[in-house]
């Protein structure tokens, strides 16, 4: 308990000092403090807070008007930050942080919440129209999370990989040094240069960078072991992405993981930028070959390498698209070339637009204490904001189930809304974890979706030992959704090289198709791409 208490002291003497920012609550509830005048009351009182406040304010949930720890259960919780967060959009502010711990019950025995809230003014909330999302891919062990890390934070690596451990979320993953899921990561530049990442075990800092930022970079960060391809494949092709960055290893060069996610980086038509890493562990003869295999590399998918070193970052910038990739030779131990890499994305334009109504495919989900169920992604189109109605779906049974969104999460930073191409954590009501799976998809609840379980294609087969006829069954990744499906080609089979119309049925139960939606078919390996062109809605 000393803990909880020292918490809502420290709470209480910063009220104190800085003339009266914290307001403590037992609960807040919907029938009673946003009925008749009671709200605009309220609201009025925040906006006292948040002038007190210089333009934050805390609000303690869970105690009585004394200080004292009552604790509330977590549906009462959940109630009062919903009206809070009303009371803030009223006051036009937003909640930035909820913390929470558990505590003695109302009865003395259960368990109860206490939680800590920090407002904060809307109107000192920056945005970020011009927010790239950057995918990288390439080989295990090329350095992809190292260079990512050196990046956000400005840090050189220890030669063992130490920046690397600034993206990667799990313990096992950092003690093998091995990505074995997506992860991300953050900066951004303002009039002076790049804002980075100070502290990056710190969510704080993380979340201070998107609110100081004017222009923001974020990073999906995939997996090069091969086993994980389909995790890769999901990151590349399950996100609103910019550009690619494909990384290949001065000491390796390209390999056939290489070549396989320069694959899918053609197939989701990305302009792609290639570096070339770890160039500190070899010779500058050995820099020369690897830039030379890389460029044949290049030359056989039909683009034209260039050479940033040589032709500069002007060249670069005018140049990158649906032929040019531009090179750039690096190290996260001597800090060669990172420099290239800010002016570069500081100054290369979005690549991907808005297309329509909101609508996010989910990625992940988990649960967070006192705020719920969460759904993470990136919003593929449209915009969406704390309150909104949406519907999630489909669930396995092809229904759509309706939700309100409690709250919205940008790299550990709280904002009231956010458009397309961000990648967000979106807390709802009305629905628990366990019912939201990877693949689903969030849209407004005005929409008349159909689950679709079958679909019309336009294919191209890549790499394949035999011909694919009637039965073949491959994975399917399309947006986050990764399903077994079975393929029937028109003419009976496809081979290698061919491009064909084929009907696809998905294995087990029905996703949210729509035609023009790209995607990648793999057994194994990578075996094909293809573009979705007619759906048929699920019986």
């Amino acid at each position: 308990m000393s803990r909880d208490r020292a918490l809502l002291d420290r709470a209480l003497e910063r009220g104190e000092q800085d003339g009266g920012s914290v307001e403590f609550k037992e609960r807040l509830l919907r029938d009673v403090h946003l009925e008749g005048g009671r709200r605009e009351s309220l609201a009025a009182q925040l906006r006292h807070r948040l002038l007190s406040g210089d333009g934050e304010a805390t609000y303690v949930v869970g105690v009585t008007d004394d200080g004292g720890l009552a604790g509330i259960d977590h549906d009462a919780f959940s109630e009062s930050m919903d009206v809070l967060s009303l009371l803030a959009e009223e006051a036009d502010a937003h909640i930035d942080d909820v913390q929470t711990w558990g505590v003695g019950g109302e009865s003395g025995s259960s368990k109860g919440l206490v939680g800590v809230a920090q407002v904060r003014d809307g109107s000192m909330l920056e945005t970020d129209d011009e927010h790239l999302v950057v995918g990288t891919a390439g080989h295990v062990d090329h350095g992809k999370s190292t260079l990512v890390g050196s990046l956000v934070t400005g840090t050189a690596d220890d030669g063992d990989g130490a920046t690397r451990a600034y993206l990667d979320v799990q313990p096992h993953e950092v003690e093998r040094g091995l990505s074995a899921d997506l992860s991300y990561a953050v900066y951004g530049f303002d009039d002076d240069g790049p804002v980075r990442v100070r502290n990056p075990d710190r969510k704080a800092d993380r979340a201070e960078v998107v609110e100081e930022a004017d222009r923001l970079v974020s990073f999906v960060d995939t997996v090069g072991h091969e086993p994980w391809l389909r995790t890769t494949i999901r990151g590349l092709v399950g996100q609103k992405l910019d550009y690619g960055l494909l990384v290949v290893a001065a000491d390796d060069g390209p390999t056939r993981t290489t070549r396989e996610h320069l694959g899918v980086l053609l197939a989701t038509e990305l302009p792609t930028i290639v570096a070339i890493t770890k160039v500190d562990a070899v010779s500058d003869e050995r820099v020369e070959e690897v830039e030379r295999e890389v460029e044949r590399l290049l030359r056989d998918v039909e683009k034209s390498p260039l050479r940033v070193a040589r032709h500069g970052v002007d060249a670069a910038l005018e140049e990158i698209g649906d032929r040019v990739v531009p090179i750039v030779t690096t190290s996260a131990l001597t800090m060669e070339g990172l420099d290239t890499f800010d002016e570069l994305f500081d100054r290369l334009p979005k690549t991907s637009r808005d297309t329509g109504e909101f609508r996010m495919y989910v990625d992940r989900s988990y649960s967070v204490t006192g705020v719920g169920a969460v759904a993470s992604g990136t919003i593929m189109a449209g915009e969406v904001e704390a309150g909104d109605e949406l519907l999630l779906g489909p669930m396995p049974d092809g229904r759509f189930q309706e939700v309100e969104v409690r709250s919205i999460e940008m790299h550990y930073h709280r904002v009231d809304k956010a458009r397309a191409g961000r990648i967000v954590g979106i807390a709802l009501k009305g629905v628990t974890e366990s019912a939201i799976e990877r693949g689903m998809a969030l849209i407004p609840r005005d929409a008349d979706p159909d689950p679709v379980r079958e679909f019309e294609a336009e294919v191209m087969v890549l790499n394949h030992p035999t011909r694919i006829g009637d039965g073949y069954e491959p994975v399917v990744h399309l947006e986050t959704i990764g399903e077994a499906a079975a393929f029937s080609p028109e003419n009976g089979r496809l081979l290698p090289g061919d491009t064909g119309r084929t009907t696809v049925r998905f294995k087990f139960r029905p996703y949210l198709v729509e035609e023009g939606q790209k995607f990648v078919f793999r057994e194994g390996r990578s075996k094909g791409v293809g573009t979705v062109t007619d759906v048929r809605p699920a019986e």
